[in-house]
């Protein structure tokens, strides 16, 4: 073997370590370190601190009906629970479905298209709550929810903490069932971080923390990323608990979740940029954890665009007709892939699709692209 076949075989080893490290060595790395226990009351054993619960919306007159009579149910179970919608200027009857249910809970309009960030600040600003809980306006919280998650708040440690997100509707589609598979391996991976010590960040779908903590921010990061890990930054636990669950819909198009990781991987970027000084000042672990679970796996893309690269050279330089054969039947499966909504093949290039996606909203943020407004998929089922 001459020294560039060496080369090209490190570095596709390389990637592909790099490709598996967030599913297979970092879970590893959690599992052996020591746990950080929690006292956590026993619900109703000691008072519960005052709570807001905060969601925006925009277009989801279709997801409101249940949503609303969600909300009903939480509020008939926690009768103080102060409920704040944010309306980012929808043209559907969002607006009036909120409006319609001023007994239930306060709807502050924004000025147009604003943003998530722009309406969550302005509602943590109106909060009164001791606890902020921020979710979505597509999201579903078990009726037990809010004393499930208060309890937690008995160790004055604890700055912060996340619910569990259970996804429907996987079997609609490849996209949706790669999609859930995504999100149990990260709901795993934040299980084995708040055994551990600190989450590292928090998804909108249903997460808290002490009113006090709240930061400041710009509108173009993402606001669960920088207001959960504020609790981090200020030396305060943030803590995931399992038996405080939020149900969603997964997304079923292969081109609604592809444009939702886009966007959601630019605001990553953005969001970066701005905690990076206080991420510099974690301890080791909580940036070992970071690295693992966020910037390596950001990249994804690059470590199999390089990883193929380097296997095809390796193999060409060892048989050039294998590697020609090989290169045609990985065209001939992508073409086939993009032709399918469901089975292996088709899951596999929504895997694809997803690292590039992530990938793509990488560059563009990069490139100084800000994204501070969103649309609904239209194909939640």
């Amino acid at each position: 073997m001459t020294l560039l076949d060496l080369a090209l075989a490190l570095l596709l080893a390389l990637c592909g370590l790099l490709l598996v490290w967030p599913f297979l060595g970092y879970p590893l790395i959690l599992r052996l370190l020591p746990a950080r226990p929690v006292a956590r009351a026993e619900e109703g054993a000691i008072p519960t601190p005052s709570t807001s619960l905060l969601f925006c919306a925009y277009n989801e007159a279709a997801s409101l009906p249940a949503k609303i009579e969600n909300l009903r149910q939480l509020k008939a179970r926690n009768p103080a629970l102060e409920i704040l919608a944010f309306d980012d200027g929808s043209t559907d009857e969002t607006a009036a479905l909120l409006g319609g249910a001023g007994d239930l809970l306060t709807l502050v309009r924004g000025p147009g298209r604003s943003g998530k960030a722009h309406g969550m600040k302005a509602l943590a600003a109106r909060a009164t709550g001791e606890v902020l809980i921020f979710t979505d306006a597509n999201v579903l919280l078990d009726a037990d929810a809010v004393d499930r998650l208060l309890v937690y708040y008995a160790d004055e440690t604890v700055g912060g903490v996340l619910g569990s997100l259970r996804y429907d509707g996987a079997g609609s589609s490849a996209s949706a069932s790669v999609g859930a598979l995504y999100w149990r391996i990260e709901e795993h991976l934040k299980d084995g971080e708040s055994r551990t010590g600190n989450v590292m960040g928090a998804d909108g779908s249903i997460f808290s923390i002490r009113r006090s903590l709240y930061p400041d921010f710009p509108d173009s990061v993402l606001d669960d990323l920088t207001v959960s890990m504020a609790v981090v930054f200020a030396g305060k636990r943030l803590l995931k608990a399992k038996d405080v669950i939020a149900r969603e819909m997964m997304v079923a198009k292969r081109e609604d979740e592809y444009r939702r990781k886009v966007r959601i991987a630019a605001r990553s970027w953005h969001t970066h940029l701005h905690l990076r000084p206080q991420l510099a000042r974690m301890s080791r672990l909580d940036r070992f954890k970071y690295g693992s679970r966020k910037l390596i796996r950001w990249f994804g893309a690059l470590w199999i665009g390089l990883g193929a690269l380097a296997g095809m050279l390796l193999a060409w330089r060892i048989a050039p007709l294998a590697a020609i054969a090989l290169a045609a039947a990985a065209l001939f499966l992508l073409l086939a892939g993009l032709q399918m909504r469901r089975g292996p093949l088709a899951a596999v290039l929504d895997l694809l699709l997803a690292y590039l996606a992530t990938f793509k909203g990488i560059v563009l943020a990069m490139r100084g692209q800000t994204v501070t407004t969103w649309n609904p998929a239209q194909s939640r089922d």
